[in-house]
């Protein structure tokens, strides 16, 4: 495992940023830290995409691995107080944050193993 200084910042950055988004759900949101665990696959639906062709499978991983989702549905959570925005957007975010952390970042459409974050899995040997 061979991290370039850079990335291991983002990595760190991306624990971080997860632990706090788990302490935020737990303590302000008031919900069961278990569902940090028990929902964590279902955000990886989004590579359905990858069924049909890299180019498909990357938009798709990218839409449900984008930081834009959980932010609009916090923003409308803000100004409606709908509960359960709130609830799906802080997993959503604790998901895409530990993903990055272990360097699965937003696809490129040439291949799933090329990500913003640099290459991940057979590739990263190369």
């Amino acid at each position: 495992m061979n991290k370039t200084l850079m990335q291991q910042i983002v990595s760190l950055e991306s624990v971080f940023a997860a632990a706090l988004i788990a302490m935020f759900y737990v303590s302000v949101g008031g919900y069961d830290w278990y569902w940090l665990i028990l929902a964590f696959p279902i955000f990886d639906i989004s590579m359905i995409g990858y069924a049909l062709n890299p180019k498909h499978g990357a938009a798709t991983y990218n839409l449900g691995h984008s930081i834009i989702g959980p932010a609009i549905l916090s923003a409308v959570y803000v100004f409606t107080d709908i509960n359960w925005m709130l609830f799906v957007a802080l997993l959503w975010l604790f998901h895409i944050f530990v993903d990055r952390a272990l360097g699965y970042g937003l696809k490129h459409a040439t291949s799933f193993r090329h990500t913003h974050l640099g290459p991940i899995g057979k590739s990263k040997k190369k």
